[in-house]
């Protein structure tokens, strides 16, 4: 078992698609310590089964994929981070493709699929629905080749550590044991989202939200956490997990069907099916709520499509959910929506820089505005890797005009009290509340007695001196964020949902939010 090291050049924290991919780009410049809480392979990455966006195929143009993707952000996604996205992403794909991926081909040619709200086939896949996992096992196999690089698994980074208003390392309660301190030049936060603040997600339980607590207490902005996608088709049966079912489920021809079996999507939308997520997973809302099952459910159904395609299409999905007792080719598939995505995060410009220095975040923990209100299916994988990178350059371009010191440090994180022993409650109690009060259909009451509820939890907040009670207190300040972000934007936009007020205000909210301990604001 490796010893850790006291002081490395840089530290990226999380192991999934943009933590490899900048560890890759710094190990040319010095020592890089990548950290991940459990095992590497344990990550949003592993989990992602869409595929990843990128305009490669004959039929597409670099300038389509940039407009579907302004197109799904619904009005507020940021053109330069959308056109870095779309025109850097071709050749981070290529550069993928060098390092052994291998994705899903047709004889000699890649193979491109469609999905909700893309304009062209321009979906890759690998091994059907394996796509994270594959470009997962890449990276990691890339970066363990580079010497520079350590990994290191099961050490939990618990804060942040500052010296005169520069972030110069972290706090760590390791698996082996008490806390450890590691110093550095700059530390990259790619710690991935925050499903777990949610009682329905298709996160892992690693989602906890851990990089926007820290960047947050530690003084950071955090931007636009009202908008949290919520996936329309999560598997729905008791004492399973609620795994996701691609949205090429549907852009294969799987329809969606209510509790008396009748498809209602076209009542919905005119693109039925394949309307944009958080207009599907509103309609399921509804459509839960006026059923008169005790344990209401819809249907995903594909039993029209052909046994065999499907099974090789989907392999891991047909397997998964085999395992509990439902043949996808044969049976109408429970399912319902749940938290899966957050566009908002620590508010980065187009390099990875927060605003504080030496701070910087890249992938689903960070926010640079390129998904907007609603992020377009198949561009998260595309997202790590692309700002991955440029994070990854810049903070090795801006490594040599900054030194490491050990003196008058600040850590924003932990404490050394014991930990409590109520934090599965507590967590589960934050959980069913951003649920029913802050989930798919929001209203200011809703949002006001989440905003009560969530502050007066605070007293009984478990002391941050073990694992879980640290992601406690991560789960309840981003749940706060998420809370106070909504309750400010009085307005519904992409993936937020508010019936007191179901239309956009341009004038006062075409803009991203900014939240900081001070206040809300939207530039």
């Amino acid at each position: 078992m490796k010893t850790l090291p006291d002081e490395v050049d840089f530290i990226v924290v999380g192991a999934g698609v943009a933590g490899l991919r900048a560890a890759i780009s710094l190990a040319e410049a010095g020592k890089v310590l990548v950290l991940a809480k459990q095992e590497l392979t344990e990550s949003a990455t592993q989990y992602a089964q869409g595929g990843i966006a990128v305009a490669l195929s004959d039929e597409d143009e670099i300038s389509l994929h940039l407009q579907d993707t302004i197109s799904a952000g619904d009005g507020i996604v940021n053109p330069d981070a959308a056109r870095v996205l779309v025109e850097e992403g071709v050749d981070r794909i290529n550069e993928l493709i060098e390092w052994g991926t291998q994705f899903d081909r047709h004889g000699t040619k890649l193979t491109f699929t469609r999905e909700a709200a893309h304009s062209r086939s321009r979906v890759l896949h690998a091994h059907g629905d394996s796509t994270g996992r594959e470009i997962g096992r890449a990276l990691h196999a890339k970066a363990s080749s580079l010497r520079n690089i350590l990994l290191s698994e099961f050490e939990f980074t618990s804060g942040l550590c500052q010296d005169s208003g520069r972030v110069c390392g972290v706090e760590l309660i390791s698996a082996r044991g008490g806390p450890h301190m590691v110093r550095s030049s700059a530390v990259l936060l790619a710690t991935g989202g925050a499903g777990q603040i949610y009682s329905n997600t298709t996160n892992p339980a690693v989602a906890t939200a851990d990089g926007v607590a820290m960047a947050f207490r530690a003084g950071a902005e955090i931007s636009d956490m009202e908008f949290f996608q919520f996936h329309p088709t999560a598997l729905y049966v008791k004492k399973a997990p609620r795994f996701l079912l691609s949205e090429a489920l549907r852009g294969e021809g799987a329809v969606l069907r209510n509790s008396e079996l009748l498809r209602f999507m076209p009542k919905y939308h005119e693109m039925g099916e394949l309307a944009p997520r958080d207009v599907v997973a509103r309609a399921i809302a509804h459509e839960l709520e006026v059923s008169r099952m005790k344990d209401p459910v819809v249907y995903l159904d594909m039993t029209h499509l052909k046994e065999a395609h499907i099974k090789t299409r989907f392999p891991r999905i047909y397997e998964t959910c085999l395992k509990y007792n439902v043949d996808i080719t044969v049976d109408q598939v429970p399912i319902r929506p749940a938290a899966h995505y957050l566009m908002g995060g620590v508010r980065t410009d187009l390099f990875g820089q927060s605003s504080l220095p030496g701070l910087y975040a890249a992938g689903e923990a960070a926010c640079t505005g390129v998904h907007g209100a609603n992020r377009l299916a198949s561009n998260s994988l595309l997202e790590g890797l692309v700002f991955g990178a440029r994070a990854g350059e810049t903070m090795r371009e801006e490594s040599g005009s900054s030194t490491v010191k050990t003196h008058d440090q600040k850590i924003s994180g932990k404490n050394s009290e014991p930990p409590t022993a109520d934090v599965e409650p507590f967590i589960h109690e934050i959980q069913q509340l951003m649920w029913k009060k802050v989930g798919i259909v929001r209203s200011g009451q809703s949002l006001r007695e989440a905003i009560q509820q969530l502050k007066a939890a605070e007293a009984r907040l478990p002391q941050p001196a073990s694992r879980r009670a640290c992601e406690a207190a991560n789960i309840h300040t981003a749940a706060t964020l998420i809370a106070h972000s909504a309750l400010a934007r009085e307005e519904s936009r992409g993936a937020q949902y508010r019936i007191d007020y179901p239309a956009h205000n341009d004038a006062r909210f075409k803009k991203h939010s900014v939240i900081t301990e001070k206040n809300v604001r939207f530039e």
